[in-house]
Parts: structure tokens; sequence; C-alpha cells
């Protein structure tokens, strides 16, 4: 748009190009200048490392470190990186170290220190702890305070460790932090749990104290009960004296009161018997009255509880009666379901039987039907010529029943009378063609089947006649 715009207004194509050309690179680098500046957050410290200038003495910085603000990083000759301001808890566990006495003590303690934000340290910090982890910068510190806090140990005596703690941690806490500087360190806190040594020597100094605090305990207490008893004594005296003197004046005091209480005493007994008379019989007016409404009471209850007994009694009877009808009503009505499923089922069990057996018969009439279809089919559509078919492929198992017939004929003895020719025959000839002829013929069998036999088996005798 602007591109035509401006040839629109008369400017040549080359100015247009190159003033597009100025207008995307001022584009660019204000994008670079803004993608440049950086800003520290509050729990951080930026290093900027690079061409950073030069010291007061000339000599070139090797960093530049802020902490709470922003700074612009020159593209290619600067980079920085972020020093993290969490603190880190060290645990310090010390062993054997070694007092002025020459006594070793264990001294387990807690060190809590960070990166510092005093302009020195913070420099010291981006030379010396600059892409280090949290992991090695917390062994870089551990080393230096175990080092520090046995160099502490061994200026002073166990009574001064033991006794003045705020002097050994001021003494820890400066050695401790003046050693983390150099690197870029501070101390926040220190944390001295126990404080033991291999001798013993602490735990005496402890019994010492100990004892010698139960010892003025017990001369305080000895001092307390010497006054006490003094105290009791003039306290007992001068109560003796006051309790006579009391005393006195009591038994005189009380001489009056008992005139005083022996006739109250009577007019008091004179109104008990009125009060005991009087209550007396309003007593035996509400016994009376309390043993009529009893009675009453009572003769309603024995009415209600006989009611009771009736009804409950009239009630397990009808109760009773009525689970038996239900218990007669159910099982009939059970039996009568069985019934009537075992009839149903039975009634199933034939129809689908009877199903099956119709479907068997339709399925092998079916297959008949087809068998005869492709026989007549077979016979070029003639059904007696299939017929033929059909009996002469059953003739040689009709052939097998017939001879089967006579051969399971048992003949034990055959006697023949021969009377000699008759004819051209023998009597035996003759009873052997009789019984040969008691078998149907073939040709009869192919007579019955509406068929005739081949040719070439022969004709009879009518045929041949019919024949000439």
């Amino acid at each position: 748009m602007i591109h035509n715009s401006l040839l629109a207004s008369g400017i040549s194509p080359s100015w247009v190009t190159l003033i597009c050309v100025i207008a995307i690179v001022i584009f660019t680098g204000l994008i670079v200048v803004i993608s440049r500046y950086k800003k520290c957050p509050s729990d951080k410290v930026m290093v900027i490392y690079g061409n950073v200038g030069t010291n007061k003495d000339g000599t070139s910085r090797s960093a530049k470190c802020i902490h709470g603000g922003a700074a612009f990083i020159v593209p290619v000759v600067q980079a920085y990186e972020y020093l993290d301001l969490t603190p880190l808890s060290i645990s310090v566990d010390l062993r054997s170290a070694l007092s002025r006495q020459n006594i070793r003590v264990d001294v387990p303690s807690s060190f809590t220190v960070g990166i510092s934000t005093e302009p020195g340290v913070m420099q010291n910090a981006a030379e010396r702890l600059l892409g280090l982890k949290m992991v090695e910068i917390q062994e870089l510190a551990k080393d230096i305070i175990f080092g520090q806090l046995r160099l502490v140990i061994a200026t002073m005596d166990i009574e001064e460790i033991n006794t003045d703690r705020d002097k050994f941690l001021d003494a820890v806490s400066g050695n401790v932090e003046t050693e983390l500087k150099k690197i870029g360190l501070r101390l926040i806190n220190v944390n001295v749990t126990d404080i033991n040594d291999e001798s013993g020597y602490i735990a005496a100094l402890g019994k010492e104290a100990a004892a010698k605090a139960i010892n003025d305990a017990k001369v305080s207490v000895a001092e307390a009960d010497r006054n006490g008893a003094i105290g009791a004594a003039n306290a007992e005296k001068e109560q003796r004296i006051s309790v006579s003197r009391f005393n006195s004046e009591a038994i005189k005091g009380e001489n009056l009161a008992k005139v005083e209480v022996a006739e109250s005493d009577a007019t008091r007994r004179e109104r008990e018997a009125e009060a005991l008379k009087r209550a007396t019989a309003a007593e035996n007016i509400q016994t009376a009255k309390a043993l009529e409404e009893s009675y009453a009471a009572q003769e309603a209850a024995e009415q209600a509880r006989a009611n009771l007994e009736k009804a409950k009694l009239e009630a397990d009877v009808l109760v009773k009666a009525e689970i038996n009808k239900k218990e007669i009503e159910l099982a009939a009505e059970a039996r009568a379901e069985e019934t009537r499923r075992l009839a149903k089922g039975e009634a199933d069990a034939i129809v689908m039987k009877m199903e099956a057996q119709a479907q068997g018969m339709r399925e092998m009439m079916t297959k008949q039907a087809e068998g005869f279809a492709e026989i007549v089919k077979a016979a070029g559509g003639a059904s007696d010529d299939a017929v033929r078919m059909m009996i002469a492929d059953k003739l040689e198992e009709l052939t097998r029943i017939q001879v089967e017939a006579i051969s399971n004929l048992k003949i034990d003895k055959i006697t023949v009378w021969d009377g000699g020719n008759t004819g051209d025959k023998s009597s035996t000839a003759n009873f052997v063609s009789g019984l040969m002829k008691s078998v149907p013929p073939m040709q009869e069998i192919f007579d019955m089947a509406g068929m005739k036999l081949p040719e070439y088996l022969g004709k009879t005798k009518d045929e041949g006649e019919k024949a000439e």
C-alpha cells in the first residue's frame, strides 16, 4: 500500500524501493533493540559479560552486575546470565575439632548462606560462581565453613564455647562471612545445635553446675525451714493465748445460747407435734384416696390386659388360619403352575418332534422328488421309461430276495419214486422243473413291472408266434 501510494505521488520506482528498504532496516533495528533490553528479577542478579567497559585504573572489567533494574545488552559483543539469590541451607556436622585445651569436641551446626548483593561482593560472585550449579556452590561454601569453624574452635576454651555461646557465634560469623565474601556469598544465619566432647569434660562441667545448684537450693531450703519453724512457734504461742481468752468468752456465750436453745427447742417441739398431727391426718386421707385410685386403675389395667390377651389369642388364631390359607393357596397355585408348565413343555416337545419329523419327511420327499425328476430327465421325459430304469436298478435286489426265499428252506430228505417216463421227461426231472417253477420267472417279474426283457435274452413263445 505504501509502495503504491509513493508511486502514485510521482516518485520513481528506484526511490520507492530505497525508502522501503530503509523502513524495513529501521523496523528490524527497533525490534532488535527492544529484544536486547533485559530486566533483572528481584530474586536474581543479572551478570553482563563481554565488552563491558574498563575500571578506574584502566583495566578491563570482567563483568557488570545488576540487581533490581534493567540494562541494554549490546548484540554480538555482550551476553548475560543470572545468579540465583535463593538461600542455601548447609548442614555442617563437625566432628573431633581440636580446642585450645587440646580436647576434641563435636559441634554439629547448620548455616544459611546466599549470594550477596553488595557491589564488590556481587562482583566476586560474578567472577567465581557464574555457571556453577546450586549444589556446587553449596559444596564450595561447606568446605569454607568447615575450615573456619575448626579455626575458631582452636582459639577458644571449652568453657567459652559451652557457656558463652554468643561469643562463639560472633567469632564463627565474623570468620566465616569474611571468607564467604571472597567468593561472593554472605552469611545469613548460624545455628549450633549441640556441643559434645570425647573426654566428657562438658558433661562433667554440667554435673558440677548441677551439683552446685542443688547444694545452693538445699541451703536455701534449710534456711527457709528454720525461719518457718521460728515463725510457727511464735504463731502458736499467740494462738494459744488468744484461744484461751476467746474460749472463756465463748463458754459464757455458749451457756446463754443453750438456755435460749432449750426454750426455742420446746417451742419447736410443740409446733412440730401440731404439724405432725395435721400432716398425719392429711397423709391418711391422701393415702386412702391414692389406694382408691390405685385399685380403680388396677381394675382398669386388668380389664385392659384381659382384652389384650383376648385380642392377642384371636389375632394368633386368625393370623395362623390366614397364613395356612395363604400357604394352601400358594401351594395349589404352585402345583397348578408346575402342571401347566410341564404340560406346556411336553406339548412344545411333541410339537418340536413332529415338526422335526415333518421337516425330515419333507426333506426326504423333496430329495426323492428331485431324484425322480433327474431320472425322468435322464429318460428323455418319458415317465414309463424312468420307472423301468428304477426297477431295472432294483432288479438285482429283487432277484436276491427271491433266491433267499428258497435258500432258507431246510429239506432233510427227498424221496423220489420214479414211475418211469412221462412224455419225454422222467418223474425226477419233472419234480425239479416244478420246484424251479415255484420261483417267479424273470419274464413275469418284468411283466409285473410293465417292462420287456431285452431281445438278446430271447423271446417268449407267444411273442415268437405273433412275430410269425
